[in-house]
């Protein structure tokens, strides 16, 4: 029997850096290096006594005013973590933890930096991890990034903000690597270890992937090397755990069907992620080189009376499916029974349903994939540049989508705001 993990695509806007390079690390916090004070010892695989937030902290069922900084690149919740070969995230940390570079750091060496606490306001504080070395006392190569959280109006309200200086190693010798990579590279992001929210950046285990934190973002318009994720009623909102914290691309592609929308996520076993792409006639789906099979595809009922079209990739004269959506209630489309597939397209979206593309909820669609366990998936999703259903003209603005993506809103939101339906 196959195991199946679920993501689920939500149509929406695009989030890419506009400026190439790194990110410039928050300072004048006092202390020697102007980050603050020192809040740990030169040590290896140490974690700091509790430390008090100026604001109260309500994240996935943990609420308080107490955390934990952890020489290896977070900071947790409720005990201190001193584990330096980072696991998947899958919603069962041993404790809550923000992670921005999970990995074996050591501070021991000469030249192998420090790790700070401080703050630029009453309202926030900041952990800086200032060029550190990595396991065992090797400071040939140093990383230099930082966290800061910085609490809101609303009681338990807060931000949390990634920035990646310079990044050149994402593994210790104990994790399997040599000359800081390769082994189990490093991992950021969160474990909320209630058993359900987790998420990971782009390129966590991958010592490419992590070496490319510096180069891009989550943030609209935003510079390379930051991240950012708004904490709301204690959920994370855009963490890809449910319809209204959708994923946001984290590349632009120009594959075969021209510009498209880059994911790139871990899936568990009956897992469902959300991600955030653009809103149009149609869409390519597709897995890049190793990622799993489709297995099925979930879609919703917009109240087209003529429904989408489904083609295989392989096969786009023939239609796989058609009238799906049609009837009032959400289509499954069952790939399984070919053995799944590496794309499909669905064509067919009236335009004149005017989706909202600010609404994370107005197309919704579900894909399981073919996993045997944690599995990394690349997938694109390309805006078809003709509908195969119906004559709707290719849009003249697509060609510059890789020209200047600040101005995507403008390129793209060009209809009227319409309700979102799922």
């Amino acid at each position: 029997m196959r195991d199946m993990a679920t993501a689920v695509a939500s149509a929406l806007a695009l989030v890419l850096a506009t400026s190439a390079g790194a990110a410039t690390l928050r300072g004048g916090m006092g202390g020697p290096a102007g980050y603050g004070n020192l809040v740990l010892q030169p040590n290896d695989d140490d974690f700091s006594a509790v430390q008090n937030s100026p604001f109260l902290i309500n994240f996935f069922g943990y609420s308080g005013r107490s955390f934990f900084v952890n020489n290896n690149g977070s900071i947790s919740f409720g005990q201190g973590i001193s584990s330096f070969t980072p696991v998947p995230f899958d919603g069962h940390a041993a404790a809550p933890l923000i992670a921005p570079f999970w990995a074996d750091v050591d501070t021991r060496c000469s030249g192998c930096g420090a790790v700070y606490l401080g703050s630029q306001s009453a309202n926030s504080f900041t952990v800086t991890w200032n060029n550190v070395g990595y396991f065992e006392e090797n400071g040939s190569k140093l990383n230099n990034f930082q966290m800061t959280l910085a609490g809101m109006t609303n009681s338990g309200d807060f931000d949390i903000e990634f920035r990646y200086d310079r990044i050149e190693w994402t593994t210790g010798d104990a994790s399997g690597g040599t000359g800081g990579l390769g082994g189990v590279p490093a991992q950021a992001g969160f474990d909320a270890g209630d058993g359900a929210h987790f998420y990971s950046l782009p390129g966590s285990f991958s010592s490419r992937g992590a070496l490319n934190f510096t180069n891009i973002t989550n943030v609209t318009g935003g510079d390379a090397g930051v991240f950012k994720f708004s904490i709301r009623n204690g959920a994370v909102l855009a963490d890809g755990t449910s319809p209204a914290t959708p994923l946001l691309p984290s590349n632009v592609t120009n594959g075969n069907g021209g510009p498209g929308f880059g994911f790139q996520f871990q899936v568990q076993q009956n897992q469902r992620v959300f991600v955030d792409p653009i809103v149009a006639t149609g869409y390519d789906f597709e897995v890049g080189a190793g990622s799993p099979d489709i297995l099925s595809a979930l879609f919703p009922d917009l109240g087209d009376p003529d429904g989408y079209t489904i083609y295989l990739l392989s096969d786009l004269t023939t239609p796989f499916a058609t009238g799906v959506g049609a009837g009032g209630t959400p289509f499954l489309v069952d790939f399984a029974a070919i053995g799944g597939v590496s794309g499909f397209r669905i064509a067919g979206i009236d335009p004149a349903l005017e989706l909202d593309p600010d609404n994370p909820n107005a197309f919704v669609t579900g894909l399981t994939f073919e996993v045997t366990g944690p599995t990394m998936v690349d997938l694109t999703q390309t805006p078809i540049r003709f509908d195969t259903d119906s004559a709707v003209p290719e849009p003249a603005s697509w060609g510059m989508l890789l020209l200047g993506f600040a101005g995507i809103g403008g390129l793209l939101r060009r209809h009227r705001q319409a309700p979102a339906r799922a």
